[in-house]
């Protein structure tokens, strides 16, 4: 056990910079929020590299700019708080203790204020994160129920701390979190995603345990530095430090350290709500979706919503559901009995929702459709074209834009989606962007709010044509699995089969609307003039800072040639879509 040094402020009673001595001896220090009434209470516990003294809101720090677009769009959140203690990705203790909650708050190894070598999503922090859930347990102050609650970083080390099976770990709600770092984090389709080198050096190095006074962001509640208190040089600063982007960029296949980096789902047994975003296709959309379908857990449910990345953790509709969650698996309240399977909400062109229970993903009624391209005419069709067909491109501009007539009557699109592709290429290798697209009757593309993105479109799919070969025991009809274990070069000419994997959307599509699909060399860009927002150094024009633009991966001379599209007997390109019948 271990004795509390607490304040009062606010309704709470609050233990800053609380010593958690980990296994190796290293000190990790957590920030716990207590109800104002003494008792035992089941905690929700995050950890991360982002600085758990800093202030969502606060100018200095990073995330303001999200926290106006948030408050803009969903001022609820600022009912019946001060917000004095928001911090990003992690729930607010303010509304939570009201409701009879512990909340902790972990500065991950390295990071902040705790001590040790900054190594993310390592073996070592997953096993501080198991240590330090063990830890609450045994306190005066825990019921010795732990859950876990947090968006992205404080999502996807859900995966892997739940997979070692902590005793005491009751439940999971990992929000917008992926579980593939090879295909959802690092690579796409085998191509090179470059947020990593963008979000490191702005979200996690700048918050390193004694960057200290470099980076002027203190906690507002405390006084203190961020990650201080100590200022060290920086060759201690490198020292104790392991590089993700550089470790990810010397791995360019699915080996052995992505192996260790993703968690083991089948191990994971606790009840787990996996809350996704129809926006994050580029991150975490699909690591919501295979990590809900491939958890161990006999209780487990399934929820997407649209909006913004952070927007419904924080909303009255997002915490009620997570409340009613855990008030069912750590207090063992009946509110969770009526909770569909699947909870979905569907989007609408004009960007409003419609909300829809469904008991299994994907939807069992889907009626998965090919529609097949006509390159030459620029058409989508359910009719096969007969004539023999090629359409070539640069790989570095132009594309293939194939789309449906006006459709008659409306038609619902939701689930995973595919294309089956023939392809020749000038050169050994070529990159193939695939971008589910919807045009209203004037012509212009139907866009949503993504989670970074004002913009984004229906959905994305990618592929290195190297990369091709398939998983064919995790291969489906509707989704293919790629292996990501070799290169394999193209002859220059030769025609290959790719089955091209477009990541799973939602959208209702109206009469007199058109569907289609672009097929490009490169990063899909929205047409027209903007104006468009910027972020980490990239202008957003529907794919936010996630794009594909490394030099080493992409500046090579396989990847700048000329790309053929084949129609032939026996190889007709289409698309399958999910189509739900109306």
């Amino acid at each position: 056990m271990s004795e509390l040094k607490l304040v009062s402020s606010d309704g709470m009673r609050i233990a800053w910079d609380v010593p958690i001595l980990m296994s190796d001896g290293v000190t990790l220090r957590a920030d716990i929020f207590l109800p104002e009434k003494e008792g035992k209470y089941p905690v929700l516990m995050g950890q991360s590299p982002y600085g758990k003294g800093v202030q969502f809101q606060d100018p200095k720090g990073s995330y303001a700019f999200f926290w106006k677009m948030l408050t803009d769009m969903k001022p609820e959140v600022l009912a019946g708080n001060t917000n004095k203690y928001q911090a990003w990705e992690q729930c607010n203790p303010e509304r939570w203790t009201k409701h009879e909650y512990a909340v902790m708050r972990i500065d991950s190894r390295g990071s902040g204020r705790s001590e040790g070598i900054l190594d993310v999503y390592s073996a070592r922090e997953t096993r501080d994160y198991y240590e330090c859930i063990e830890w609450a347990a045994a306190q005066d102050f825990c019921t010795g129920k732990v859950g876990l609650l947090g968006i992205s970083y404080l999502a996807i080390n859900q995966w892997q701390v739940a997979a070692m099976r902590p005793p005491h770990l009751a439940a999971i709600c990992p929000v917008e979190g992926c579980c593939d770092f090879y295909r959802e984090w690092a690579y796409h389709g085998g191509i090179r995603h470059s947020f990593t080198r963008r979000w490191y050096p702005e979200q996690v190095t700048n918050l390193q345990h004694g960057v200290g006074e470099r980076y002027q962001v203190v906690n507002p509640n405390t006084g203190e530095l961020v990650s201080g208190p100590e200022t060290l040089s920086d060759d201690e600063l490198k020292e104790n430090h392991n590089d993700l982007a550089t470790n990810m960029n010397a791995h360019t296949l699915c080996d052995g350290y992505y192996k260790e980096l993703n968690a083991d789902l089948s191990k994971i047994e606790v009840p787990l709500l996996s809350s996704g975003n129809w926006g994050g296709q580029h991150l975490h959309l699909r690591g919501n979706i295979e990590g809900y379908l491939n958890a161990g857990s006999k209780q487990k449910w399934l929820e997407l919503h649209g909006l913004q990345h952070f927007t419904e953790f924080y909303t009255d509709y997002g915490e009620s559901m997570q409340r009613r969650f855990f008030d069912h698996f750590l207090k063992g309240l009946d509110t969770w009995s009526d909770q569909p399977p699947v909870k979905l909400r569907l989007r609408k062109v004009d960007g409003s929702f419609v909300d829809r229970g469904e008991n299994e993903w994907p939807l069992a009624r889907t009626q998965w459709t090919k529609f097949y391209l006509n390159p030459a005419k620029g058409t989508l069709t359910k009719d096969i074209p007969e004539d023999v067909q090629e359409c070539s491109f640069k790989a570095t501009e132009g594309g293939i834009d194939c789309f449906s007539e006006p459709l008659t009557e409306e038609m619902e699109i939701t689930g995973p989606a595919m294309t089956k592709l023939f392809i020749s290429s000038s050169t050994s290798d070529a990159d193939i962007f695939v971008t589910l697209r919807v045009l209203d009757p004037e012509g212009k593309d139907v866009t949503f709010i993504g989670t970074t993105d004002p913009h984004t479109v229906v959905a994305s799919g990618f592929l290195r044509a190297s990369h091709r070969a398939l998983d064919e025991k995790k291969t489906l009809p509707y989704r293919p699995y790629h292996k990501h274990t070799s290169v394999d070069p193209l002859v220059p000419g030769e025609v290959y089969d790719l089955d091209v994997e477009i990541i799973p959307t939602s959208v209702i599509i109206p009469a007199g609307y058109r569907f289609g699909i672009s097929i490009r060399g490169r990063d899909f860009e929205l047409p027209g003039d903007g104006p468009w927002p910027v972020g980490l150094g990239v202008t957003f024009r529907g794919n936010a800072s996630h794009v594909h633009d490394d030099p080493d991966d992409r500046d090579r001379p396989e990847m700048q040639g000329v790309t053929t599209l084949h129609n032939q007997p026996e190889k007709h390109p289409y698309l399958m879509l999910p189509v739900i019948p109306g």
